[in-house]
């Protein structure tokens, strides 16, 4: 086959091929192995939906279990009975929270642009919450409802664009904690138990979505708060986590750029509508990243209509894109992914071409060699010969 037919080839299976890479993600040997063989042991009691079968997803039930598939198993299936029990499909889709804005201001958090890696960012003012009021609009069942619909969220629509536009896989969250003033006396018994329901659901139904947590501006009122949350928590999940003091800064800065980190928290970042946690702020809202994920991702991608419905339509500032329109970005994937499959296979040649000429020289050296040691064997035979006359000879005589 000719580079130009492979090309040819590859250009109608490109965005297969782009898609699967980044979603799939780059795992090794052994672990492609394990995932495959829980792969195959749902497949065989039909336990395993269309939607999620797929590498990265096992993969991260597997991790959280230390890679016993047993217990992946146990654990995968009992996530896809929680969401049947739950209804987590219909509260992707349909739940409203109407109290969105009214949590806002009594309890500040959101995602905000994306780390160094490409990450989303998602921040909470833990130290700012106004649990009374908090409580007043809305209720922990509903709450949990909207935490939940907002998980569903970063998995269908906030990991894929970030894929698409860090052009690697994305499928962790970065997090920052600021608990500041937070401590056991004003950590209530409807604090608990929210944290303990949210902290359960993520752990057991969203495993390995976390990258990292920074807990900051932690004081001693906190520090005796967090050796009670720490049980809360799988060991997996506490090694993920850093509690830090006042200078928390220079730590930070090394996995998020300051032009993503919000003022109050020692950035530059200075949202004007409304302030930073306010917003929904990353690529996942600009109109031309999502249709751009959507068309890399398509498959699989079955709530993007209903999820872009309720995405906000201004552009994102913070992520540096370019100009780029979602065609031309897919089109420049679609082209990395060409070109670099041509190096490799012309690589691959030329180190073929040299193998073949090495060998070609060794044949030619041993040729050398068997003539050699024939020309030796003939000079022996031949000595032997005149040897064995002469001693005939010798014997007539």
């Amino acid at each position: 086959m000719s580079f130009r037919s492979i090309e040819q080839l590859l250009r109608r299976n490109s965005k297969t091929k782009i898609s699967r890479n980044i979603v799939d993600g780059v795992h090794d040997q052994k672990e492609e192995q394990l995932v495959q063989s829980l792969r195959e042991l749902l497949l065989a009691s039909n336990q395993l939906p269309d939607k999620f079968d797929d590498n990265y997803v096992l993969l991260r039930f597997l991790r959280m279990r230390g890679f016993n598939i047993l217990k992946a198993k146990e654990m995968f299936l009992n996530m896809l009975k929680w969401r049947e029990d739950c209804s987590v499909d219909a509260i992707a889709n349909d739940f409203k929270f109407e109290e969105y804005d009214a949590v806002k201001r009594c309890y500040p958090h959101g995602f905000h642009g994306v780390d160094r890696f490409g990450r989303p960012l998602y921040i909470e003012r833990v130290g700012l919450v106004d649990l009374s009021k908090l409580m007043q609009v809305t209720s922990i069942d509903r709450y949990v409802k909207y935490h939940i619909s907002e998980q569903e969220k970063t998995i269908s629509l906030r990991y894929p664009v970030c894929s698409l536009v860090a052009k690697r896989h994305i499928a962790s969250t970065t997090a920052i904690f600021d608990v500041k003033g937070l401590g056991l006396n004003n950590f209530s018994k409807s604090a608990r138990e929210m944290f303990a329901e949210i902290q359960k659901i993520d752990s057991n139904y969203y495993p390995e979505t976390l990258n990292q947590l920074y807990i900051i501006n932690a004081g001693t009122g906190f520090r005796a708060l967090w050796k009670v949350l720490k049980a809360f928590m799988e060991a997996r999940t506490l090694a993920k986590v850093q509690v830090l003091g006042t200078n928390y800064l220079n730590t930070v800065l090394e996995a998020v750029d300051q032009s993503n980190l919000p003022d109050f928290l020692g950035g530059t970042c200075t949202c004007p509508t409304g302030g930073c946690l306010l917003q929904d702020k990353g690529p996942w809202t600009d109109p031309e990243m999502v249709r751009a994920s959507k068309e890399a991702f398509g498959k699989g991608q079955k709530s993007f209509n209903e999820l872009t419905a309720t995405v906000a339509c201004e552009s994102f500032r913070g992520c540096q894109v370019g100009i780029d329109t979602g065609e031309n970005i897919l089109r420049k994937l679609v082209d990395e992914q060409i070109s670099e499959k041509i190096r490799e296979l012309e690589h691959c040649a030329a180190q073929s071409n040299e193998t073949l000429q090495t060998l070609v020289c060794k044949q030619q050296e041993l040729t050398g060699h068997i003539e050699q040691l024939r020309k030796i064997l003939q000079d022996v035979m031949g000595a032997d010969m005149k040897g064995d006359t002469q001693d005939t000879k010798l014997k007539v005589n």
